[in-house]
C-alpha cells in the first residue's frame, strides 16, 4: 500500500523509519487482535524502532528532554500519547493515560496513514514524546529502547530495589535479560527461570547470577526448592514475571519471601486465565503490581543505559533476523514460533 507522505500538523514530526523491531505485542495483533486499545483487523502495526527525522511540525524546536532537534536527526518516540488531561495524566501517572492509544493501530487509509513504524515513515503525533538518540548509539541498539526496555527499566524501578536485595526474573526473553542487565548495575542479585536451555546462557551473559532450568526442575516443588536454597531458605526479596504465560503468576507467589515486591508485565491480555490462591499475597503480605506501557521519561533514560553499557553486554545478539518490509509476515511467524529472541525490519533492507 501506498500514500503520498503527509506535512506534519503543528506539534508533530515526520520520520523516515530506519529500523524496526517485532515486538510481542506485534505478534499478537497479527494473530487476531489481543492488546487493548488496539483494533484486530487492518491496522498499522509496528512501534519498537528508531527514526529520522524528514519533517518537524510547527513548534518543534526540542525533544522532551530539552536537546534541540532538526532533520537528520535520529530520535525515539514513546508509542502512546500522554493527553495531560485525563485523571491519569494530572496525577502524572502519564504512563497511563486514557487517551494513549488514540492513535495506535488506525487505519492506513485514515490520514496521516503512517501511524505504525512496519513502513518506510512514521508519524509522530502532537503529545507524543519523543527522544533524540546519542550519535554514539547505533540504530539496532536505540530501536530496542522502546517498548520493552523502557517497560522493564519502569518495572524495575516500581519495585523499589536496594543493592543487596535478590531479584526472580521469571523469562529469559529479551525483556528478562534486559532485566538481568539494569538489575546488576543496581547491585541487585538475579534469578532466572525459564525452559530454553540457549535463553538460560544468554541470561547469563546478561548478568544473571543463577538460573534455574524448568527442564532440570519440571515441577513447581523442585524450582521452589531450587529458588530457596539460592536465597538461604527466604525467598527472593521482589520477582518479576515476563512470561506472558499466566501460570506464571501463581508461581511467582510461591517463591516471594515474605513482604516480598511483585511485578507482572509478560501476561497483559484478558484472555490469559490462571489459577491463583489469593492466601499467598496476605499470609506473606506480598505487594503485587501490574506494569502496562511506562513513564515517558523512562525511554530517556533507557538511551542512556544503552548507550553506556552498549559494549558490556550482548544486546546486538538479539538481533538474529533482519529481514525487509516484504519480508513482515515471516518476521512475525519467527517470534511468534520463538525461533527468534527478536526479529528486526529495515525497510531499505
Amino acid at each position: 500500500m501506498e500514500h503520498t507522505l503527509p506535512d506534519p500538523e503543528p506539534g508533530a514530526i515526520l520520520v523516515r523509519v530506519l529500523s524496526s523491531n517485532i515486538c510481542g505485542s506485534d505478534v499478537k495483533n497479527w494473530k487476531g487482535g489481543s492488546s487493548v486499545g488496539v483494533g484486530a483487523s487492518k491496522s498499522c502495526q509496528g512501534h519498537e524502532f528508531v527514526g529520522c527525522i524528514e519533517v518537524l511540525g510547527e513548534g518543534v524546536t526540542a525533544d522532551y528532554a530539552g536537546q534541540p532537534v532538526k532533520p537528520g536527526d535520529r530520535i525515539v518516540a514513546a508509542y502512546y500519547i500522554t493527553c495531560g488531561e485525563c485523571p491519569a495524566c494530572k496525577k502524572g501517572r502519564y504512563d497511563q493515560c486514557e487517551n494513549a492509544y488514540i492513535h495506535l493501530g488506525q487505519s492506513p487509509e485514515q490520514f496521516p496513514f503512517f501511524s505504525g513504524t512496519f513502513a518506510t515513515h512514521y508519524y509522530v503525533f502532537p503529545k507524543q514524546h519523543f527522544y533524540k538518540v546519542p550519535d554514539t548509539l547505533p540504530d539496532d541498539l536505540a530501536a530496542g529502547a522502546n517498548c520493552r526496555f523502557s517497560q522493564i527499566y519502569y518495572g524495575l524501578e516500581r519495585l523499589r530495589p536496594v543493592a543487596g536485595e535478590t531479584l526472580l526474573i521469571q523469562g529469559a526473553g529479551s525483556m528478562g535479560l534486559y532485566a538481568a542487565a539494569i538489575a546488576g548495575e543496581k547491585g541487585i542479585s538475579t534469578i532466572v527461570i525459564d525452559s530454553v536451555a540457549e535463553r538460560l546462557e544468554m541470561a547469563k551473559r546478561f548478568g544473571a547470577d543463577h538460573v534455574v532450568s524448568m527442564a532440570d526442575f519440571p515441577t513447581l516443588e523442585e524450582r521452589e526448592k531450587a529458588v530457596k536454597d539460592l536465597t538461604g531458605g527466604r525467598g527472593p526479596d521482589m520477582a518479576i514475571e515476563v512470561t506472558g504465560v499466566a501460570a506464571a503468576v501463581e508461581e511467582g507467589l510461591h517463591h516471594l519471601a515474605p513482604m516480598g515486591r511483585y511485578v507482572i508485565i509478560g501476561t497483559n491480555t484478558f484472555a490469559a486465565q490462571a489459577t491463583l490462591s489469593p492466601g499467598y499475597i496476605t499470609r506473606k503480605s506480598l505487594e503485587v503490581t501490574g506494569v502496562a506501557r511506562y513513564l515517558p521519561e523512562y525511554l530517556y533514560k533507557s538511551l542512556q543505559f544503552l548507550d553506556q553499557f552498549q559494549h558490556k553486554y550482548p544486546f546486538r545478539e538479539f538481533s538474529s533476523a533482519t529481514l525487509g518490509l516484504d519480508a513482515l509476515e515471516e518476521g512475525m511467524s519467527m517470534v511468534g514460533e520463538k525461533k527468534v529472541i527478536h526479529a528486526v525490519i529495515v525497510p531499505e533492507f
